[in-house]
């Protein structure tokens, strides 16, 4: 592999996450008042995604209920992508578009916020899991990427839609890391001041 090659990953990187910052910055401070008010409010948040955005919901749900950056008490999150025993009995016994919709409408409470996360917005066990949540009268914060596909009408107009400007499912994953990472910033500059 050529050292070019490598090189010109780090430049679309970088112009990935400038034109991501100008685009996504105000959307991204609302997500983070959102998902405030509902841990204020002793609400949970949900979070869900398939292959590197089930690592993502994982990662997300770690830093709330360990800590990222700041020492604080744990903040109720949870990952829906982590019980392989919940997983695969959903996907047997109903299908596995339900695997994430059947564990919202068990978990989710009113005022719970479902974050989202698909790079394609087409992911139809998300799209399960966003129709879910607004049944249990739930916010959903929406992480994509390519225009933001099938997501896109499925948004009520309460929610909040994150949309990398991207197609590059590497570029989106990668802003979408550092979404979740402003967004873990964000929850502890509110509970605990900025630093």
């Amino acid at each position: 592999m050529s050292v070019e090659r490598i090189q010109q990953h780090f430049r679309d990187s970088a112009a990935v996450k400038l034109a991501a910052m100008e685009a996504l910055a105000v959307p991204i401070a609302a997500a983070v008042d959102t998902m405030f008010a509902a841990l204020a409010n002793s609400n949970k948040i949900l979070a869900c995604g398939n292959g590197g955005s089930a690592a993502d919901a994982q990662h997300f749900a770690a830093e709330l209920i360990g800590r990222f950056e700041r020492d604080r008490p744990g903040l109720p999150a949870l990952a829906l992508t982590t019980d392989a025993s919940v997983l695969t009995a959903l996907a047997n016994d109903y299908a596995y578009d339900q695997v994430f919709a059947r564990q919202v409408r068990a978990l989710g409470q009113p005022g719970d916020v479902l974050l989202a996360i698909t790079t394609s917005g087409n992911s139809a066990n998300v799209l399960a899991a966003i129709e879910e949540a607004h049944e249990r009268e739930m916010i959903v914060i929406a992480l994509t990427g390519k225009g933001g596909g099938a997501v896109s009408d499925a948004l009520a107009d309460t929610d909040l839609h994150l949309c990398v400007p991207s197609d590059r499912t590497a570029r989106i994953q990668e802003v979408h890391l550092l979404t979740i990472h402003c967004l873990c910033d964000g929850i502890d500059a509110m509970l605990l001041g900025e630093d």
